[in-house]
């Protein structure tokens, strides 16, 4: 047994009072801040945590990254990393439906109380994002990302969950509805996408979990905006 290090002995590191953001960036260049930092800003001000500052650091030049923006009690604090994920997944990805539930008051907003999520992913594997529900049988969440899902003849984003920021920039302009979709409403399911900053958007080819087996067909957005395209050289498929 050791004694606990003094730096981790707050309610940022015990309790996860804190909040956060993942931005995506290009060549050292932050993509979609604006949108990022108001989610940010008005998590800590639920969260009752300091305003996040809003001039961001100089940045290495990576070819893709990723800056993480942490709001703790102590102020405002960053990170950013290689965002190196391989080839894109022409052929698409696999999901599942886990039994695991988003928390009723913070799944609106992303925060250090993050182990729903870890433990959805571990659940889902080996496929490549797990799906959450809340309380009542909706899905509403992704582990790591932001569903999308084409049902009744349109684009859907599920209610309940994170505000995703890649999302929320991929359907501007698009026609789509935002409403509660029941884990029962899946089976007619006949298209799906998965948003976030660390993968773009990326088309789902399998849905599985309780209730529930879908093959999808694999559609790719037709883009090049580097907020939302898979975050490699090689470009992948674009057929949607």
């Amino acid at each position: 047994m050791r004694a606990l290090p003094e730096g981790v002995n707050s309610p940022a590191w015990l309790h996860g009072e804190s909040a956060f953001t993942t931005v995506r960036t290009r060549h050292g260049r932050p993509l979609l801040p604006d949108a990022h930092l108001a989610r940010l800003h008005d998590t800590c001000a639920f969260l009752g945590l300091p305003v996040p500052q809003t001039v961001l650091p100089d940045l290495d030049i990576l070819p893709w990254g990723l800056l993480r923006l942490t709001v703790t009690a102590a102020g405002t604090f960053w990170s950013h990393r290689a965002l190196t994920p391989g080839l894109p997944p022409v052929g698409g990805v696999d999901v599942r439906l886990t039994g695991v539930t988003v928390h009723p008051q913070l799944g609106l907003h992303k925060t250090g109380n993050y182990l729903p999520y870890r433990l959805a992913a571990h659940h889902a594997a080996p496929a490549f994002e797990g799906w959450l529900t809340d309380g009542a049988g909706h899905v509403v969440d992704g582990s790591r990302t932001s569903p999308l899902l084409e049902l009744d003849g349109e684009l859907v984003c599920p209610a309940g969950g994170l505000p995703g920021v890649t999302r929320a920039a991929f359907l501007a302009g698009r026609s789509h509805v935002q409403r509660a979709v029941s884990v029962t409403d899946l089976p007619r399911v006949t298209g799906a996408w998965l948003c976030g900053s660390g993968v773009g958007v990326v088309p789902v080819r399998r849905l599985d979990g309780p209730g529930v087996s879908l093959e999808l067909p694999v559609r790719w957005p037709q883009t090049t905006d580097d907020a939302l395209v898979w975050p490699a050289d090689a470009p992948a498929t674009s057929t949607a």
